[in-house]
């Protein structure tokens, strides 16, 4: 079980890795970003993108995923009150492998919440050695004691 003790700042914790499904992509953009270039391949390369390119929305859902499995369930995780600085910094593609990481910028207990701890985290993707998606927020976690 990962509680807030368990999150000192500079923690890194690798969350794994995938390869980006085009079926998947593309059903997601369809359904929740249905901008032509992530829906089709001509329009994909015509745009400056020069590919079908995944909605940076499933990028962001994929992060997701893979923080659920690997922090969250399982642990003292008590939502989050909001994500700041979310950046898409490259395009991401169907056959892309990513791997995904969080680490903890800073961890403090709330003075009006006993109980509960606050932690800042960066939450990445890359693409080898490329960050291909990044954004800071605050993971709110319940303590031991």
């Amino acid at each position: 079980m990962i509680a807030f003790e368990d999150l000192p700042a500079g923690r890194i914790i690798p969350l794994g890795e995938l390869v980006v499904d085009r079926d998947e992509m593309v059903d997601f953009a369809r359904r929740f970003d249905p901008q032509p270039f992530h829906l089709d391949e001509d329009a994909g390369r015509d745009s400056i993108f020069g590919g079908l390119s995944a909605s940076g929305w499933y990028t962001a859902s994929l992060w997701m995923r893979v923080y659920v499995d690997a922090v969250l369930s399982g642990s003292t995780g008590q939502g989050s009150p909001g994500v700041r600085e979310l950046r898409w910094l490259a395009p991401v593609f169907a056959g892309d492998r990513l791997a995904f990481e969080v680490e903890v910028l800073s961890a403090r207990l709330s003075k009006s919440r006993p109980g509960l701890g606050l932690v800042e985290m960066r939450g990445t993707a890359r693409r080898g050695d490329e960050v291909v998606y990044q954004f800071e927020s605050t993971g709110m976690f319940g303590t031991r004691g």
